[in-house]
């Protein structure tokens, strides 16, 4: 056996280990999912899956559970799903036009103001939580899908992801553009636009994600059951008022089985663009 194919074995071997201790956290909480909260707190968690699959998935996505008992899981994902997608769409819109403003306007300070804006990346969302709920708050739109999403999408990562890619597009496409007669907002939306998919994508589903887990914003934006995302709603399903009544870990696993899977989704089917796309920003 030569050296090449020996790094090659100790590299997948390194692979496969990693993969590993990423999976087995998640197969013991699907298999757990699979038992009767009662065997789970007599037993602990569980490796082999049970024979319970169908009847807890089904009744986390059909019964009605949460603080109120008023919610179901199917709700809780449509409520994720709006938030990610809305967090998504509406960063990727913003960051966009930002960096066009930024790279092909030229205007007086604008090198400075893309700065001020990069350097938010050090405000997160936690140190200006409190005035942002004000505003949300004055302006009448808690328990709104608009509350739970217009705060959140300025994004300065996208902006700047946005700037690096509209800066390799060759000046010659802006020149060839000029002789057609574009105007700005006919090259932006005829030329850069379809150059930008896979940097639109890349970031989709970073954005989705983030959005998609979010915990504390909509913990603080939703005292209405109507509007609990999935993430938050597994506190809810798992939190017992009353003592006569079990914990239900088994459905507070299978919520969190469910709470991938959009994710999951996401990135297999445009993982090949999200590559690209951040490829492409290096350039």
């Amino acid at each position: 056996m030569n050296r090449l194919h020996r790094y090659q074995l100790a590299d997948h071997a390194i692979l496969i280990l990693g993969i590993l201790f990423l999976v087995t956290p998640l197969w013991v909480v699907f298999a757990s999912s699979t038992y009767p909260a009662e065997y789970l707190i007599r037993h602990g968690l569980q490796v082999i899956p049970g024979d319970q699959l169908v009847e807890t998935y089904w009744s986390v996505l059909t019964e009605k559970k949460g603080f109120t008992e008023q919610i179901t899981a199917a709700r809780m994902l449509l409520n994720s799903m709006i938030l990610g997608v809305g967090f998504a769409i509406g960063k990727i819109a913003i960051s966009m036009t930002a960096a066009y403003a930024i790279v092909y306007f030229r205007f007086p300070l604008g090198t400075f103001l893309f700065w001020v804006i990069f350097s938010t990346l050090l405000l997160p969302l936690e140190v200006r939580i409190i005035p942002s709920y004000k505003v949300v708050a004055d302006l009448g739109l808690l328990n709104s899908y608009t509350g739970l999403i217009v705060p959140l999408i300025a994004s300065a990562t996208g902006t700047f992801f946005f700037r690096q890619f509209f800066r390799s597009v060759p000046e010659e496409v802006l020149e060839a553009a000029k002789l057609d007669g574009a105007g700005p907002i006919k090259f932006f939306i005829d030329i850069l636009m379809p150059l930008s998919k896979t940097m639109m994508a890349a970031l989709f589903i970073i954005m989705f994600v983030v959005g998609w887990n979010q915990y504390l914003w909509p913990l603080l934006m939703t005292t209405n059951d109507d509007y609990v995302t999935i993430v938050y709603g597994i506190k809810q399903v798992m939190q017992n008022l009353d003592e006569s009544r079990i914990p239900e870990y088994n459905r507070g696993f299978a919520l969190a089985v469910l709470a991938l899977l959009p994710p999951i989704g996401i990135v297999l089917i445009f993982q090949k663009m999200f590559i690209k796309g951040l490829l492409e920003s290096d350039k």
